[in-house]
């Protein structure tokens, strides 16, 4: 039984040494070099004597930071990705809470690295790493007193008190999502990728470790195309890209601008998506554009190693139905719990919690939040079994689909009502000209906003969702925006638009 995800990376480079594994617009590094590099980086680190520790890994998003990961696991250490387009302010808390004594660089970051307060480690150049002789008999030894619960990663989410929490990713989750994954996407050789997120998100772990262990190729997107979105299909197109697991905001970018007018991907058959829920007309002209491929709906929070659940959405859908999560992948467990922590009546909904091996190791350096969010299970009262309450409220159709229904927190009380802030915001993904929304509660004022993108007046707007939504529903004040702010991680920018309503109302 493998038992770490090197195993991965050792079995492809037997089978396709000079084949191409990760590629940006300047680099392509084959699998037998990311082995190469990583066995020297490995070796370098373990002979300096760092061991069962994090790794820094502060580099420009390349083929050369994902070789430094697994050079990192080689050395019996746990690699936490970082770029220099993260906030210097975030990225100084998040040293701050590793307190890390090694950080590996490249020339264009390792100055801003020295500049971080409080940083007392060392630095080291990728370049000079990888010149380092490997030693296969001491990254043996490490692998031999390796096991399977040790960790791979720290992947820092944002925190509700604003401090980055590290969420501790282990061999056994992480393989065990990626064997599942793979199978649910049909990833092999054939399979070409195309990298959309930041590599300091777990996001990207279904490129990384799908390549890895199957063979695929997955090449790192340029960051401004995804504001050009001809040019980003023509990138696609270029590359020959079959296989994308984007947040919805980077897909409905595309179809949102009718880009298929003028271009359509030529090669995609398998569509993966998440984050965020897909209005169902964005969805549709996909479906409508390619209507030979196959597009998954993915979810799943960080804390369980990436995605949990999966839909394989094969139709149409009407204006007004929701796109489901599904079914759990194999060996995760979904519980649904109401608020006095019972299974909710059939048909009601109740808050998403997971089981199983995909759960992570909880957050680095924070029990108290750790104990908060991973907790017994309270349908157990026998023996010790941990779940993972992950804030989100869903429910099973009639089919025993899990319904995705919105975030504990984006449910609000206004005018006597509990309102849900997703279910304002599908229906205004329904309205023509409307190609983005999102609802904030402004609960100091009682006021609920609307910001969105779209050709359609305000005006009008309020007018359809007046013939639509009960009275108490309506948004108190309506923003149209050029482009909607977004995350690194394609999700919407709340805290950016709350901010901003604050702004407007000085």
């Amino acid at each position: 039984m493998q038992r770490n995800i090197l195993e991965y990376l050792e079995n492809t480079v037997q089978r396709f040494p000079d084949k191409t594994a990760f590629a940006s617009e300047s680099v392509q590094m084959s699998f037998a070099e990311v082995s190469c590099a990583a066995k020297s980086i490995g070796t370098g680190l373990a002979q300096k004597g760092f061991a069962g520790e994090p790794v820094v890994i502060y580099m420009t998003k390349s083929p050369q930071m994902i070789a430094a990961f697994w050079g990192v696991v080689y050395s019996g250490c746990y690699y936490v990705p970082m770029d220099e387009e993260m906030p210097r302010f975030r990225a100084e808390l998040i040293f701050q809470n590793l307190k890390p004594r090694a950080v590996i660089c490249d020339e264009a970051t390792c100055g801003t690295v020295r500049g971080f307060e409080g940083f007392d480690g060392e630095i080291f150049l990728y370049d000079e790493l990888t010149r380092t002789e490997a030693d296969e008999g001491l990254l043996l030894d490490i692998r031999r007193a390796a096991i399977d619960t040790d960790p791979v990663y720290i992947v820092f989410t944002s925190g509700s008190t604003g401090i980055p929490k590290g969420v501790v990713g282990c061999h056994r989750a992480v393989i065990d999502y990626v064997d599942q994954l793979t199978e649910v996407l049909h990833v092999t050789e054939e399979s070409v990728f195309a990298n959309q997120t930041p590599l300091y998100f777990d996001a990207c772990l279904k490129e990384l470790f799908g390549t890895l262990k199957c063979g695929a190729t997955t090449y790192l997107v340029p960051k401004e195309l995804f504001m050009f979105p001809v040019r980003l299909v023509e990138y696609l197109n270029a590359h020959r890209i079959n296989t994308i697991c984007w947040v919805v905001s980077a897909l409905t970018m595309i179809s949102s601008t009718k880009t298929f007018d003028r271009i359509v991907p030529e090669y995609l058959h398998t569509i993966a998506f998440g984050s965020e829920v897909f209005p169902i007309r964005q969805f549709n002209i996909w479906r409508r554009t390619l209507p030979d491929a196959r597009f998954i709906n993915l979810y799943g929070p960080t804390e369980a190693t990436g995605m949990s659940c999966y839909y394989e959405a094969d139709r149409e859908f009407e204006e007004g139905e929701v796109i489901p999560i599904g079914r759990p992948f194999p060996n995760t467990g979904i519980l649904l719990l109401d608020e006095k922590n019972q299974r909710p009546a059939e048909g009601e909904p109740g808050e998403i919690c997971i089981r199983g091996t995909p759960l992570t190791l909880g957050y680095y350096n924070n029990e108290e939040k750790t104990d908060e969010a991973f907790v017994q299970n309270p349908l157990n009262p026998h023996y010790h079994e941990r779940i993972y309450r992950t804030g989100d409220i869903g429910k099973y159709d009639k089919d025993g689909n899990l319904i995705f229904l919105s975030r504990k927190d984006y449910q609000i009380k206004h005018m006597g009502h509990r309102i849900e802030l997703g279910e304002i915001e599908a229906q205004v993904n329904r309205i023509e000209g409307v190609r983005s929304a999102c609802c904030i509660y402004d609960s100091e004022k009682g006021k609920i906003l609307l910001f969105y993108v779209g050709d359609c007046e305000a005006g009008s707007l309020i007018l359809s969702l007046r013939a639509a939504l009960p009275r108490y529903m309506v948004p108190n004040r309506v923003y149209a925006l050029e482009e909607m702010p977004l995350l690194p991680n394609g999700k919407m920018d709340r805290a950016q638009l709350a901010a901003r309503a604050r702004e407007r109302r000085r």
